[in-house]
């Protein structure tokens, strides 16, 4: 018997739960779609005692197995324990992202029961919410096209498998657009110089060399970079012990175009150069 990766795909309705199994089938994964959970020890067993050109398996589970919340962590201790590795994937969006794309389908919630679609949303967090705590990586995809899901699920998945290190995601956002969902680390920025007040850097963002160029004159900015490069070399080592696929790092401005664009790039280049496999997002890059 082969010993088989599986992974868990679970999360809140219409985070992209169906996107994200064709793209994990796309990389070399056999799929199923709403296995119960108590057949999934028996079928990992059963799959891996016959001949595959893979033994990597996703299986999506939602809310309309309701009582699997329970069981689920003693599953993937068993899985574990016959020596198969085990994940939960966790898709995640915001609450006005989610009630948009269930307007758009014009598909009810499926536990909105003809209440409107954040009812529904609202008692699903709350059912996930310990899974949620227990996923080994949480992708939130309010900002995310088909082919960016795809680009980390290829990062988490396929780089990540030959690379000896922890996969780094590094997003760069607004506060006044809220949090990332799927954040483990948050850091600020806003405390340093707003290139949004300087006229002629204003339409720039902070990938350009002269928002740069004007951060780096701040006293502040480089004994923040160091000690923020300290803390993370420092954490990340024991992230990846803990035995953790990714490790999500968000930095935050006020609208998300010019300081934690530049600090998003700048820590870019320091995993990279440290040999980890890294994924960069500016979420909210292009919001006026």
């Amino acid at each position: 018997m082969q010993a088989a990766e599986v992974v868990i795909v679970t999360g809140v309705s219409g985070a992209g739960k169906s996107q994200a199994i064709k793209c994990l089938e796309d990389i070399g994964f056999f799929c199923i779609d709403n296995l119960p959970t108590t057949l999934i020890p028996t079928f990992v067993r059963l799959y891996t005692q016959t001949e595959h050109t893979t033994a990597r398996v996703a299986l999506v589970i939602d809310v309309r197995e309701r009582e699997f919340l329970t069981p689920l962590s003693d599953i993937l201790k068993t899985l574990r324990t016959e020596g198969h590795t085990a994940k939960i994937l966790f898709l995640d969006a915001s609450n006005e992202v989610l009630a948009r794309r269930f307007s758009e389908s014009r598909r009810p919630h499926p536990l909105a029961a003809g209440r409107s679609a954040l009812v529904g949303i609202e008692i699903e967090r709350r059912m996930l919410a310990r899974l949620r705590e227990e996923a080994d990586l949480i992708i939130d995809t309010s900002a995310l096209t088909i082919h960016d899901l795809k680009r980390f699920l290829v990062q988490a998945f396929v780089v990540k498998r030959s690379a000896a290190k922890i996969g780094i995601s590094l997003v760069s956002f607004g506060y006044k657009y809220g949090l990332p969902f799927d954040a483990d680390l948050v850091f600020d920025t806003r405390f340093l110089p707003s290139p949004h007040f300087i006229d002629d850097l204003r339409p720039l963002t902070g990938r350009d060399p002269q928002i740069g160029e004007f951060l780096i004159r701040a006293s502040v900015t480089k004994p923040y970079l160091e000690r923020l490069t300290t803390l993370l070399d420092f954490v990340t080592p024991l992230c990846e012990e803990e035995g953790r696929a990714y490790l999500t790092i968000a930095l935050g401005c006020t609208g998300g175009h010019h300081r934690s664009v530049f600090f998003a790039e700048q820590l870019a280049g320091h995993f990279r150069e440290g040999g980890y496999p890294v994924n960069v997002r500016h979420r909210d890059i292009d919001r006026s």
